[in-house]
């Protein structure tokens, strides 16, 4: 399910301010996490928090399995095998951003707390426009 919001695009950081980029890397966490985990988060948004920073918040997004392992109180369990899958699948998170935006992503930060039903944000540090380096998906591959 695609829910997602296009709040972030009014806060005038200097940054393009299209709905449509907002709507674009809401949508695409929302695939990765079908394709990751079987199943996509209920509500996706994304929001311009900064000139060169990128938010996603996504909720519910745990699958029966971690909804049982957070009966079972192993929250640390769920959260480090979450970290993991998250870390290393970096390229996917990070070439829709780049695509969508036009921007080089510089860092990538994934959490997620599993106390309150799995939300999840995946966070995208840009290098300013124009930037020719390599960018944290090509970091990945070492």
């Amino acid at each position: 399910m695609d829910l997602v919001s296009i709040e972030g695009a009014k806060l005038g950081y200097g940054v393009p301010p299209q709905a449509n980029v907002l709507l674009e890397v809401s949508n695409a966490m929302v695939r990765i996490y079908k394709e990751q985990f079987g199943r996509g988060p209920t509500r996706a948004r994304t929001y311009w928090t900064g000139p060169d920073l990128l938010t996603t918040v996504l909720e519910d997004t745990l699958t029966r399995a971690e909804r049982s392992l957070v009966a079972m109180g192993e929250h640390e369990r769920l959260r480090d095998s979450r970290t993991f899958f998250q870390y290393a699948t970096t390229r996917q998170f990070c070439d829709p951003v780049e695509r969508i935006t036009g921007r080089t992503v510089r860092a990538f930060v994934s959490g997620i707390d599993t106390q309150v039903e799995g939300l999840s944000i995946e966070a995208f540090v840009l290098h300013p426009a124009g930037y020719d380096g390599p960018s944290r998906s090509e970091a990945s591959l070492h």
